[in-house]
């Protein structure tokens, strides 16, 4: 990615915070919300701070993939506006649970991006997996606040979404708990001043075991996360790391740094969810509860604070903190990450897609645990040949490589799946 590119957008995004430390900023009240990808357990956690302080906000638009019962409910209860199923063919329910309410109701591609154009002061991206990446890219040029959970808008076309955000004057707000922690850890001194940031991982329900219990590993055991709840994909990318190696890739374009400049500590307790180190040997961390309403809560009340959104995090009961460096040799799916942070162009766009489809693969047992990274290392290697590993110029292009790749890492299947096994 060019730097200038990156430089720039990253001083704009700082540079609003640092002057919130002083300046009175004017938020409106209610401040108009609208979350796309409401059924889905960021969604969940959005909502329940919502109807905490109905007073103070008001939702907009929501939208999900095909759950359109539960979206439905969530659009009645918080008195929605508009409400979008992607799945045109659960158009018909959603529609029937609105009848009398007065909420629109629409399905489809073109649906969702009328979800993230409608007018709202905040918008949640939480629809996740490459299809939330034009409707956030929609969210970000309408302008506003842009508050971003899908890793995708990142990893598969960072550079062209974080130019359209400069052009549109979109502040970009960082749900993800690491981020959301350096973003509040930036504060504490000039952007110039940095040396470099640290993103914490818990080291998932492998940390400590063995080389060739990790390789036997089952999906149910690998789907059991020592300390948060999240959805599948996200929680078997905690298990190989390859979580941690994608937001390296976000963290890169989110603030503009060079991939030296950022590492990856294992902190098993998930209390310190990320650190800043200035140049004068002071680092300054965020700390939290293993609970994803605290950074929502920062995102959504940003530039001001809500009350207390999760639980008190006493630390006489967390009682230790330890810190360990991750094992490359166990998980490989982090140097794996990092290879494609520096390599840039389209070489992260190919990394999350082929990520995408051996958890799949694992999930529905056609992939032992170790293919996972196995798949993705064979996928990397062969992408140039085949054109991939070009720069996203369009969102169009940036599909056009994610599903290019799914192809080619599917071709390879067989032949990582019978050597895993």
């Amino acid at each position: 990615m060019p730097q200038h590119e990156a430089c720039c957008y990253g001083e704009a995004m700082i540079e609003p915070l640092q002057r919130a430390r002083s300046t009175p900023v004017a938020v409106p009240v209610p401040r108009s919300v609208t979350i796309l990808g409401a059924t889905g357990s960021i969604g969940a956690s959005t909502i329940d701070l919502l109807k905490r302080e109905p007073a103070h906000y008001r939702l907009e638009a929501v939208c999900a993939n095909r759950n359109a019962a539960a979206l439905a409910q969530i659009a009645r209860d918080l008195q929605a506006r508009f409400a979008a199923v992607a799945d045109e063919s659960a158009y018909g329910t959603l529609k029937a649970h609105l009848a009398g309410s007065g909420i629109e109701a629409a399905a489809g591609p073109a649906a969702l991006l009328e979800a993230a154009r409608r007018p709202a002061d905040w918008v949640m991206a939480a629809i996740a997996g490459s299809t939330g990446l034009e409707p956030t890219l929609a969210a970000v040029e309408r302008g506003g606040s842009v508050a971003v959970a899908n890793k995708e808008c990142l990893v598969c076309a960072g550079a062209l979404f974080m130019r359209r955000a400069a052009q549109a004057g979109t502040t970009i707000l960082p749900v993800d708990s690491e981020h959301n922690a350096v973003f509040q850890a930036l504060s504490a001194g000039r952007r110039d001043d940095v040396a470099r940031v640290i993103l914490t991982a818990s080291g998932g329900p492998f940390r400590t075991w063995t080389k060739e219990a990790i390789c036997a590993a089952t999906p149910e055991q690998a789907l059991r996360h020592p300390n948060w709840s999240m959805g599948p994909k996200v929680t078997i990318d905690s298990a190989t790391l390859m979580n941690k190696g994608l937001e390296l890739i976000e963290a890169h374009h989110l603030f503009a740094l060079e991939p030296d400049k950022i590492d990856v500590v294992v902190h098993p307790q998930s209390v310190v969810h990320g650190l800043v180190e200035y140049r004068d040997g002071s680092l300054v961390a965020q700390l939290g509860p293993p609970d994803m309403r605290v950074p929502i809560a920062h995102c959504l009340a940003w530039p001001i604070r809500m009350d207390r959104a999760g639980p008190r995090l006493d630390l006489a009961t967390v009682a230790k903190l330890t810190f360990e460096a991750p094992d490359l040799d166990r998980f490989p799916a982090l140097a794996l990450a990092r290879q494609a942070l520096e390599a840039g162009s389209g070489a992260p766009t190919v990394l999350n897609a082929a990520n995408e489809v051996a958890v799949a693969e694992f999930i529905a047992g056609r992939l032992r645990f170790p293919g996972i990274a196995a798949l993705v290392a064979a996928t990397l290697d062969g992408a140039a040949s085949r054109g991939l590993l070009r720069e996203p110029a369009s969102v169009a292009d940036a599909l056009e490589i994610d599903g290019s790749t799914r192809a080619f890492a599917k071709d390879l299947l067989p032949e990582i799946a019978a050597k895993s096994f």
